[in-house]
């Protein structure tokens, strides 16, 4: 038997071992889709809409497919992002018959896999050959528009139709942040320059 032969085979051994080993280490661990969210915020007069996520459409069924319409309904429930052609399905779908008291307000523009939900209709659409756990990413932007012109009420609203992680569809609609109270602001710089004028005079005092 060859020692030095046998030294030879184990370092191989190792050597390849060590190289799956970095190999596992190095591969980027692959994103697990998350239930699906859009958030629907205000920033400046533009009201844009951006989604991610996946659904799982167990306990739904198909009922055709076509073009969807990039319409926001508050009053009924219906939240859309996205754009191109989209699978409708139907079945018992839970969860807040509105996000507000705003009628059909249609987008400036669309990207992205079609998401939408119609609470009225009992119905989601999804991008035309949707299979479930594929992870979604839209956005969608109304030009000229608040969320109060939208007459969406601030909140998160979440529609369920089974027991499943993937099985909802949150929006989570967020509030503008408050502009400053310019009275408190401009109080509040008064007692500064108060309490500067205040030091000042106490060393002047102090050094006579």
């Amino acid at each position: 038997m060859n020692p030095m032969g046998t030294q030879i085979r184990s370092l191989r051994t190792l050597v390849c071992a060590a190289g799956a080993s970095l190999l596992i280490i190095a591969s980027p661990a692959q994103a697990i889709p998350m239930p699906y969210v859009v958030m629907l915020e205000q920033v400046g007069t533009t009201v844009v809409a951006t989604g991610s996520g996946a659904f799982d459409l167990t306990g739904l069924s198909f009922v055709t497919n076509g073009t969807g319409t990039l319409n926001i309904i508050p009053s009924l429930g219906q939240m859309v992002s996205g754009s191109g052609n989209a699978d409708i399905y139907q079945g018992t779908i839970s969860g807040p018959s509105n996000f507000g008291s705003g009628g059909p307000t249609s987008a400036s523009s669309g990207t992205g896999s079609w998401a939408e939900i119609q609470d009225f209709a009992q119905q989601l659409l999804v991008p035309t050959g949707y299979v479930s756990g594929n992870a979604l990413s839209n956005s969608a932007t109304w030009n000229g528009a608040t969320l109060k012109s939208l007459g969406v009420t601030p909140g998160t609203y979440t529609w369920t139709w089974g027991v499943g992680p993937d099985q909802s569809f949150t929006l989570d609609a967020v509030a503008p942040a408050a502009a400053p109270d310019s009275g408190s602001t401009f109080g509040l710089l008064l007692v500064a320059l108060g309490g500067l004028f205040g030091v000042g005079r106490f060393r002047l005092v102090h050094s006579a």
